[in-house]
This record gives C-alpha cells, sequence and structure tokens, in this order.
C-alpha cells in the first residue's frame, strides 16, 4: 500500500489518480512491490534452527522413552 509522506495517509492502489499521485496533495507515490525486511529474513532462519533442533531432540528423546 503506498504510504504519502506529505498527508500521513496510506492509499489503495485503486484510490490514486492514473499517474499514481496522491488524490489529496497530488504527490506521485510508489505502488511497486516492497521489499521484505532484513529482520523478519533473520527471524524465518531463526525459527527454522529452532524447529530443527527441536526435532533433532524430539528424535533422541523418542527412543529412550518408548
Amino acid at each position: 500500500m503506498p504510504w504519502c509522506e506529505d498527508c500521513s495517509h496510506f492509499w489503495n492502489a485503486k484510490n490514486l489518480a492514473e499517474n499514481g499521485a496522491c488524490p489529496t496533495c497530488g504527490t506521485v507515490l510508489e505502488t511497486g512491490p516492497r521489499k521484505v525486511p532484513w529482520h523478519f529474513k533473520a527471524l524465518l532462519v531463526g525459527l527454522a534452527g529452532y524447529l530443527i533442533y527441536r526435532i533433532y531432540w524430539f528424535a533422541e528423546w523418542l527412543p529412550k522413552h518408548v
């Protein structure tokens, strides 16, 4: 969703003018896809590592308790 700094407002792409400008102030806004932040990628890597650790721990624990 495009953000207008001047108006401090999020706009839907269908509400923008034909050239991608803000309907209130006329500032041309970016409508392209946004990049994924680096800290979200780091969170996913950490989550994957944690889940691998828990699966390994469970695989070690299971034969001892069955």
